[in-house]
């Protein structure tokens, strides 16, 4: 059985207990007066909708207290998200922060990168930090830590742009291949690559997704707050902030 179809039948019996606690003194005054026996199988029978009314308030409160629990934690880790350790774009000293975990492998960051790279030339007071992961292939770990290490020489945006607009799978040839392109010493970057500075970097990363629980990239966090990766919904969240 799926765990999500798991997840569904057990909010389905939450949503029903609850239902049966909240409605059943009720029915059974009202049984009381009319010298009835309490039957709620029947009720449920009868008003089916109570059912589905209460799924949705059990999956709307759950929504709730999830985002509710997620912002505790970005709050909880803000000054870590922001921190120097991770390369960033655009302002050094921005008081509007944009914080993004992806991975080179990932179409949706793909797409994101473009609609990113306008919000910065719209916006040349935002800080973007960037904090590669290692979700979606078997070299997205070889990217990650590529761009890293390229970052060592200076050459961060150079590789990070190279490996968001090829038009190829991701694999450590292509990285080394874009790297060499791009003006790096990809003997240099290969032994950054394994560097206690790199692997530290790296591991903050994960750390951070983990201390969030980012379930997914792309993911961005804007001041403290989750924003959705569209640029309309981005400028809006800036301008917000502003």
């Amino acid at each position: 059985m799926k765990k999500s179809l798991v997840i569904s039948i057990i909010a389905l019996l939450v949503a029903v207990a609850a239902l049966v606690k909240d409605y059943l003194p009720c029915a059974k005054k009202a049984a009381e007066q009319n010298n009835a026996p309490v039957n709620v199988e029947q009720i449920l029978k009868d008003h089916p909708e109570y059912v589905i009314n209460a799924l949705q308030a059990y999956e709307i409160k759950a929504r709730e207290e999830a985002e509710a629990n997620l912002k505790a934690k970005i709050k909880e880790h803000e000054e870590a998200l922001k921190a120097d350790n991770a390369p960033f774009q655009g302002s050094a000293d921005a008081e509007v922060v944009i914080v993004e975990f992806f991975d080179y492998a990932c179409g949706y960051c793909h797409r994101l990168f473009p609609e990113l790279n306008q919000v910065l030339a719209k916006n040349t007071d935002v800080k973007l930090v960037l904090r590669p992961l290692a979700f979606v292939s078997p070299h997205s770990e070889y990217a990650a830590k590529a761009v890293l290490a390229a970052n060592e020489q200076g050459k961060f945006t150079e590789l990070h742009t190279a490996l968001f607009t090829v038009q190829k799978s991701l694999s450590e040839e292509l990285v080394n291949e874009l790297a060499e392109k791009a003006g790096i010493d990809v003997n240099k970057m290969k032994e950054d690559m394994k560097s206690e500075k790199v692997e530290a970097a790296f591991a903050a990363n994960n750390e951070l997704a983990q201390n969030i629980e980012v379930g997914g990239v792309p993911t961005l966090i804007l001041n403290g707050e989750i924003v959705q990766p569209f640029s309309a919904e981005i400028q809006a969240k800036i301008d917000a902030a502003k």
